[in-house]
């Protein structure tokens, strides 16, 4: 037995936790038609393969069809779901993790435009600003009929074999029924705190007719709002101990904040370049003052970090979720004493941002999460030695790299620079996003497991490449600033990456075109604002930075508002001129009609890249395919078999931004799609 505090087993009542990490409820929106069917099974199951305790379903899943989702959530008020229920919970039991799931009802959190366009219920009717729905002040039977939904929908859960529930309270009805922020009512459930905690006491008694006393039951909650108005650090411990002496609940899964805003949702759950396990002490308090089982996660991107909140008794069970998105085999690492390869969280929350944006959560750096069906997390390898030539080393060449030397491939990369990384490690300049490194320095490292050969400072031309020899050839070169949008002045400009590298000094009064809306048009923003200048972040789109997404936009609006950056949407830059020793920037609308004038000193342009694809020219016409790539093979993960060049003694490929521009996880998932086959 090993002597690892996170290793060691956690009897919670009758259920035996082979550890002590678990993945907290999330719902990476995989479910089809509301239930978890084939995709949504395979991403937890990959998960208990990789040894985790417990993982817990559903981020949260509906008990009543008046909390409908916002985006695509388990729908348990339906009985259809006990089945598929049943082959998730088989399915992780057989690997030996547990499962549970966590029920809510949304309350305010949600649209009335969703599914069966009810209204929107809360015990007020004061709005979410986060899905802006005004909601209908509850009466006496929504009550009655919700407290009967809750009841309805664990008693389908623990007929699909579930371990056990969680209750989510934070955010979420019943939350809003214990803030004096978002209570209203009078009566049982209104005024004091003992007939705001009434409703959540009310679910619990008829949940325990249901399911008996044995099935396990817990409740995530927020100990503190950390609102003017809400619910106190006091409060939380009140309700901690509350929720205990009911008897009615076997665990306590605390967080801290409040979750009705971005910036809110941000604090709760944060990004990189936050601060990790921001609210594990406060966790550790809790379970001080209760004495009972007490499970914790936020931000838990390390081992070192879960081995401490164990080690010290803060908590019972430590949440490493995003940790598992990224990696679903961290506990079979840390048996294997491989911690030095588990796969980096590196904070990007492309995971969160874009179930909301995208409709569906994946890693940045892990294209197979969510994938499961389709992708490997771990590569097989090839029946056939091949010479695999890569050049470039941004994500999208070290992806390839990386799944060629798992295939057992010889494989050589070249770079020009002098070190990895790429736009990676343009964009890691920035403080905050410095975590992004570690998705490049994973990469070198297992390159240097299945011996990959480098040589850096090396400009590859034609010669350099078919002097290899090669079988594969991959063009990951990426992609070179795109300025030239304007109808003249284009020479005038400097681009988004010129800022952000240092190689050009931010001006005095500067105008910021971003039409690309991604995180390089607010790192130059941010930079110019931060030596001083007076900065203008302009936009054609109606809405601001939209591939940055939610979550990562607050920490650069906090900075550039406290800045005084000045922000404006719906304008578009037109052209530039010179004018002694200023700049005219002249600018229109797509909706027409206007033509403004701006005196500046520098004009920034963030619009993406242009491919650096020459190489890939000059050897597409001695290459078998002639660089096409067959989009069904691809699809259908099968090997790639165009011949359009019987003479050519290699096959051409290019990825990432050498094709177009998109972002990081396109670039990886462009070569572990491709590269698996080869």
């Amino acid at each position: 037995m090993s002597n690892d505090p996170i290793l060691q087993p956690y009897q919670l009542k009758h259920l035996t936790l082979r550890n002590r990490i678990m993945m907290t409820s999330h719902e990476p929106a995989y479910p089809e038609d509301g239930m978890p069917k084939e995709r949504y099974r395979a991403y937890h199951v990959e998960r208990a393969k990789g040894g985790v305790a417990m993982t817990m379903t559903a981020g949260s899943a509906a008990v009543s069809k008046d909390s409908p989702p916002v985006f695509n959530n388990l729908l348990v008020y339906k009985d259809e779901v006990v089945p598929w229920m049943k082959d998730l919970t088989d399915a992780i039991h057989e690997h030996g993790a547990a499962v549970m799931i966590q029920l809510t009802h949304l309350g305010r959190r949600t649209r009335w435009d969703k599914e069966f366009w009810l209204p929107v219920v809360s015990p007020s009717h004061n709005r979410e600003a986060s899905h802006r729905a005004f909601p209908k002040k509850m009466e006496d039977w929504d009550i009655e009929r919700i407290i009967k939904d809750y009841a309805d929908a664990a008693e389908r859960m623990k007929a699909g074999g579930m371990d056990g529930i969680e209750l989510q309270a934070y955010g979420h009805l019943m939350d809003q029924f214990w803030s004096p922020l978002t209570n209203d009512l009078d009566g049982p459930y209104g005024g004091g705190i003992d007939n705001r905690l009434q409703f959540t006491f009310d679910v619990l008694t008829e949940i325990r007719k249901r399911v008996g006393p044995d099935f396990i039951v817990g409740v995530r909650y927020s100990g503190d709002e950390c609102l003017e108005g809400g619910l106190t650090k006091e409060d939380g411990l009140s309700i901690s101990k509350r929720l205990k002496d009911s008897g009615m609940i076997d665990f306590l899964n605390v967080v801290r904040g409040h979750i009705d805003t971005d910036a809110g949702l941000t604090d709760v759950i944060p990004i990189q370049g936050m601060a990790n396990s921001p609210h594990l002490d406060f966790a550790g308090e809790i379970r001080a003052a209760t004495n009972f089982p007490t499970f914790h996660g936020a931000k838990i991107p390390d081992v070192a970090t879960a081995r401490h909140a164990i080690a010290s008794g803060k908590v019972d069970m430590v949440g490493m979720t995003r940790a598992h998105m990224t990696d679903p085999h961290v506990v079979r690492k840390i048996i294997e004493k491989r911690e030095e390869e588990i796969r980096p969280c590196v904070g990007a929350n492309y995971c969160l941002d874009r179930i909301y944006q995208g409709g569906a959560a994946y890693c940045i750096h892990n294209a197979a999460t969510g994938r499961e069906l389709d992708m490997p997390h771990i590569i097989p390898e090839a029946e056939t030695r091949k010479k695999v030539v890569i050049v470039g080393t941004g994500p999208a060449g070290l992806e390839a790299a990386r799944v060629a030397g798992e295939r057992g491939h010889d494989v050589v990369v070249f770079e020009a620079a002098d070190k990895p990384g790429g736009q990676v490690r343009l964009t890691a300049q920035n403080e905050r996003r410095k975590e992004m490194i570690s998705i490049i320095d994973w990469r070198m490292n297992q390159c240097a497991l299945h011996g990959v050969t480098f040589h850096f400072n090396t400009w590859a031309e034609v010669d350099t490449v078919q002097a290899e020899n090669p079988d594969v050839v991959i063009i990951a070169t990426g992609g070179l600033p795109d300025t030239e949008v304007l109808s003249r002045g284009n020479d005038l400009v400097v681009s988004s990456w010129d800022i952000i590298s240092g190689d050009v000094k931010p001006g005095t009064n500067v105008l910021v075109f971003d039409d690309a809306g991604d995180h390089s048009g607010l790192q130059a923003a941010e930079l110019i604002a931060q030596s001083g200048a007076k900065v203008e972040i302009m936009t054609p789109d109606r809405s601001f930075a939209p591939e940055v997404m939610a979550m990562n936009l607050v920490p650069y609006m906090r900075s550039m508002q406290k800045l005084d950056v000045t922000f404006t949407v719906t304008y578009r830059l037109a052209a530039v001129e010179k004018d002694g020793n200023h700049l005219t920037a002249h600018v229109g609308s797509d909706y027409g009609g206007v033509a403004k004038q701006r005196t500046v000193d520098q004009v920034v342009i963030n619009h993406g890249t242009i491919p650096l694809d020459d190489l890939y020219f000059e050897l597409k016409s001695a290459s078998s395919n002639h660089g096409e790539i067959s989009h069904d093979q691809l699809i259908a993960g099968k090997p790639q078999s165009v011949v359009r060049n019987a003479d050519g003694n290699f096959q051409l490929f290019r990825i990432g931004d050498a094709v177009s521009a998109r972002n990081t996880h396109a670039a990886i998932y462009d070569a572990l799609r491709l590269l698996k086959d080869i």
